[in-house]
């Protein structure tokens, strides 16, 4: 797995890794952060303003997906553990219970703002529109629990081009990879009613089924490497990428999007959530370290500053809640009340 990390002023590390104990983990002016590579830009934007802003503490992003970001924040408590796990998707019932099994049973959900799971091809390529049952044909490994021969879009619909189906896109460990199955693959899936019924009847199937992605290369896993995935695409006309809407804002010079059910992404079409890959992103923080960290609450306090609209995060791509979810979020970043486990799924 490829990890991006980014680390604030070498002298400020040496010195909370100096302080840090025998155990040797973080001191408590030292903040950890693991996770999604799509919340991750925004987190180091953050840190590195209150980097500036209180000069003895010094944060670590690291990215590693959301997945083995809540791996490493549900493992335990205490200085070797990080403080906050970024997410691209909500936390799943079985890592709240890796988390409490761990010690960690406070946990404190915080969200960011909105995202668009976005399909990119390469600047300059014909404008391209795929609905999310055209999308889940061709990526499927089996569609409608068929085998999977598709091996053009013009196999998949013959309004499509006959172009080769080569799609760029996260591992299984990125909540960028759940939100693809959850908002795009199974919605197309259920586009027929027999899968529909089979959900009803059985649900591990109909999973199995409407998630399950190709594995005989017209599906490229791309690493967690955002940055990397826009180069790929962008050398390779015809291929199409699956990343986060401010890497597309980011690179608009040299990818394009791709329409889903006729909507493009933009700020507008994910804000009012009528973009079918719409999501939320989130901050989850270990309630256990806020005592010895004071440094965490002031922290978050930070990031609710700046993902307000016209703020430094609206700058950098990310989409602001809506006016009540947003006051909600802001109210939660300081209030820091812990989640209610029986709401996860």
């Amino acid at each position: 797995m490829r990890k991006n990390l980014f680390a604030l002023p070498l002298v400020g590390l040496l010195a909370a890794c100096g302080s840090g104990g025998s155990n040797g983990g973080n001191s408590s002016s030292q903040i950890k952060i693991v996770g999604s590579s799509t919340v991750y830009p925004f987190s180091t934007a953050v840190a590195e303003d209150f980097q500036r802003a209180n000069s003895g503490t010094s944060v670590i992003v690291e990215s590693t997906g959301t997945g083995a970001g809540m791996k490493l924040f549900c493992a335990g408590v205490g200085g070797r553990y990080p403080d906050i796990v970024d997410a691209s998707r909500p936390m799943k019932a079985s890592e709240y219970a890796d988390c409490a099994k761990a010690g960690a049973k406070s946990i404190i959900e915080v969200p960011i703002g909105i995202d668009g799971l976005t399909l990119i091809q390469a600047k300059g390529q014909p404008a391209l529109n795929l609905t999310t049952a055209q999308i889940y044909k061709g990526l499927a490994a089996n569609p409608f629990g068929k085998p999977q021969t598709a091996t053009t879009w013009k196999d998949v619909d013959p309004s499509l081009p006959a172009t080769k189906i080569r799609v760029l896109g996260p591992p299984p460990t990125s909540g960028t990879r759940d939100s693809l199955a959850e908002l795009i693959l199974e919605k197309g899936c259920d586009s027929d009613a027999a899968m529909k019924d089979l959900k009803k009847a059985d649900e591990k199937k109909h999973k199995d089924v409407c998630t399950k992605i190709r594995e005989d290369g017209a599906y490229v896993e791309a690493g967690e490497n955002d940055n990397l995935l826009v180069q790929k695409v962008a050398a390779d006309p015809g291929s199409l990428g699956v990343l986060g809407y401010s890497f597309l804002e980011e690179n608009a010079d040299k990818v394009a999007p791709v329409s889903i059910a006729g909507v493009a992404p933009s700020e507008a079409s994910i804000s009012d959530l009528s973009y079918p890959g719409s999501r939320k992103l989130f901050l989850y923080v270990k309630g256990e370290h806020l005592a010895a960290k004071p440094s965490i609450k002031r922290f978050v306090e930070a990031y609710s500053k700046a993902w307000v609209k016209g703020g430094l995060l609206a700058k950098r791509g990310l989409v602001p809640l809506g006016d009540a979810d947003n006051a909600a979020a802001a109210t939660q970043a300081t209030a820091l009340k812990p989640l209610d486990a029986s709401t996860l799924k």
